[in-house]
């Protein structure tokens, strides 16, 4: 792990403090530090991964702890697995039973792994044969983000806007629904949640001037059941008397109409193709939407709804209960798409149910998933787009001297478009009451230019280039208090750090580098414990598993790609060639104990160690 302790701070709630002091106390409290809890339904056995953030909450969090703070230094390559495809490898394996399931970037194919066979072999493969048209509607790299399983189907998303359910046991088509058009520039990319009988699904395309949606599909039939459009009328938008927005600047009739530009919402974006999460009390499903279109706001002023905005709505109905929108008029392309993970907290001495929220405006926001009301919303990130955020509206306050004027060159916007962290899913401890997230550390120079809206085409006009921000730093790898809004510790890396997250009960926590670095680290600490250099960048999503051997493995892809990637700073070297491979790596028997390596459910769900 070269160079990598000199990058390691540790930030205590008033300055930053060298690598080599003590942490702060928090940071290395035996119990949780804020008293979290998180529900982990749908309660999937805990050596097994079913989706790709193993619950309904986006927690990510393992309840494994063969592999801990002590051992984790003898990981080593177990074994791994190519997949072919070079395209950017935004995704998880899924563990079912004894069987991986690997899908790849286009051309989506999905291979099943035997675990129970030295170097896990081919049990099948499945090719759905997406249109080659797709590609060319992506905007940002062909990709998809994996892959969700229920009643013995896998079901994922095609870059050609077909949703696809695959027979987990043998690898034969099921059904595929079609859920879009190529020929308005949607494509899809997100990964399914699914709940119950409906698996909820989401469009890409908010560059190419699309209609953003989601939708509800029946399970074991593909047939769609719902859908919810993030612009134009309330009956569209599925906006009913239910819907109760916690501010008043979101209240009103038809606002996802009067609040655009005669016309214009048509072709507004508001796509969903980040994560969903569900809360099974409240029968609530929340994510966000993407930016509005086109990106230049002298074209849309306005509020623009329901573009960049958190929806909660009735997972049964879709109708809408709330919705916050995270940067009115958003006028950098921010979206709101991130990853809304859902924790008990106690705030100012009461406990909320709350979901907490990394932007790619930079704020960090915990908000009560019950009314909307913002709880907590703090800075993660560099960032001079804003001045300050106002409580009780629910805005941040905008910087006027960072505002886009078409034709005229604004330098050093921060973040840029792609945010201080993008759609790299953060994971959520019980133990240690904290939220682990890979952010960026990077500005913009914009030109904004007259967009013209032609279907199936680029409707932008925005023209930038992004630099590092101050520090010179791109990634950097943190653990964040959410009811506080501080971070404990933070790890400054000079690539971007946009892999996912994955913590385990084992107090460690795991992420990867557009470099090709994949590190353990202390939960509590913050401590590099281990480091491993792979054949490719990492902005995949690490898993943790059983194997059938009854030992704990951790999984990771390989394979750099995405636009936000291989744009960040071309000027910097050593950046590492693309090349899908999975990565999977265990300890040796004689280091850790053969039992079932697995938290008791007491523990692991009630924030005690």
């Amino acid at each position: 792990m070269p160079g990598v302790a000199a990058w390691l701070f540790v930030l205590s709630a008033e300055c930053a403090v060298q690598a080599a002091a003590p942490p702060p106390a928090a940071a290395t409290a035996t119990t949780s530090l804020s008293g979290a809890t998180i529900n982990f339904a749908p309660n999937d056995p805990a050596g097994e991964w079913h989706s790709q953030a193993r619950d309904y909450a986006n927690s990510r969090y393992s309840p494994l702890h063969q592999i801990d703070t002590g051992n984790v230094g003898k990981l080593r390559v177990a074994w791994t697995f190519s997949d072919g495809t070079l395209h950017g490898h935004e995704a998880a394996p899924l563990v079912i039973g004894d069987t991986m399931y690997v899908v790849t970037p286009f051309p989506d194919m999905l291979y099943a792994l035997d675990l129970t066979q030295p170097g896990a072999s081919i049990k099948w493969t499945f090719k759905p044969n997406p249109s080659p048209a797709a590609i060319g509607k992506a905007c940002c790299d062909a990709v998809t983000r994996g892959v969700a399983y229920a009643n013995g189907k896998l079901i994922y998303n095609l870059l050609d806007d077909h949703t696809v359910a695959v027979d987990a046991k043998t690898g034969k088509e099921v059904w595929r629904t079609r859920m879009d058009d190529l020929k308005t520039g949607a494509t899809m990319t997100m990964a399914p949640l699914v709940v119950g009988n409906k698996v909820f699904v989401g469009n890409s395309g908010g560059e190419m001037g699309v209609q953003g949606w989601i939708a509800a599909l029946d399970v074991d039939t593909g047939k769609e059941l719902w859908r919810a459009y993030s612009t134009g009328s309330d009956q569209r938008d599925l906006i009913g008397a239910d819907f109760k927005p916690f501010y008043g600047w979101m209240k009103g009739k038809d606002l996802g109409i009067s609040t655009w530009p005669a016309g214009m919402w048509k072709h507004g974006a508001g796509s969903v193709w980040g994560w969903i999460s569900y809360d099974p009390d409240s029968n609530l499903i929340y994510y966000g939407t993407s930016n509005p279109s086109p990106r230049v706001p002298a074209q849309r002023p306005g509020y623009n709804l329901w573009a960049s905005t958190i929806f909660a709505r009735d997972a049964d109905t879709g109708m809408a209960r709330w919705a916050y929108q995270t940067t009115p008029h958003d006028q950098w392309d921010y979206d709101a798409v991130n990853e809304d993970l859902l924790m008990d907290l106690p705030i100012h001495g009461q406990v909320r149910k709350v979901l907490v929220h990394f932007d790619r405006n930079a704020y960090a926001y915990t908000i009560d998933r019950l009314t909307g009301e913002v709880l907590v919303a703090a800075p993660f990130a560099y960032l001079n787009w804003s001045t300050g955020f106002d409580m009780k509206t629910g805005q941040p306050i905008v910087n006027p001297d960072k505002e886009p004027k078409p034709g005229i060159k604004l330098d050093n916007v921060c973040p840029p478009d792609i945010g201080g962290k993008d759609w790299q899913p953060a994971a959520a401890s019980p133990r240690t009451g904290l939220v682990y997230a890979g952010i960026f550390n990077i500005c913009m120079d914009l030109t904004d230019h007259p967009a013209g809206y032609i279907p199936s085409t680029p409707y932008d006009g925005m023209e930038m280039l992004r630099h590092p921000a101050p520090g010179g730093n791109l990634g950097e790898f943190m653990a964040w208090n959410p009811a506080t809004g501080k971070k404990v510790w933070a790890i400054k890396e000079k690539f971007m750090t946009m892999s996912g997250a994955l913590v385990t009960a084992g107090d460690v926590v795991f992420y990867g580098t557009a470099d090709g670095w994949f590190r353990a680290v202390d939960a509590r600490s913050g401590k590099v414990l281990w480091s491993q250099k792979l054949g490719s960048g990492v902005i995949g999503q690490p898993i943790s598993y059983l194997g059938p051997d009854h030992r704990q493995y951790i999984a990771i892809y390989s394979g750099i790609g995405g636009v936000a990637t291989v744009r960040a700073d071309k000027s910097l070297k050593g950046f590492p060639a693309g090349g899908g491979t999975l990565y999977v790596f265990s300890i040796d028997g004689d280091a850790v104990g053969m039992g079932a390596g697995v938290m008791p459910a007491a523990s692991s769900s009630s924030a005690k160690p």
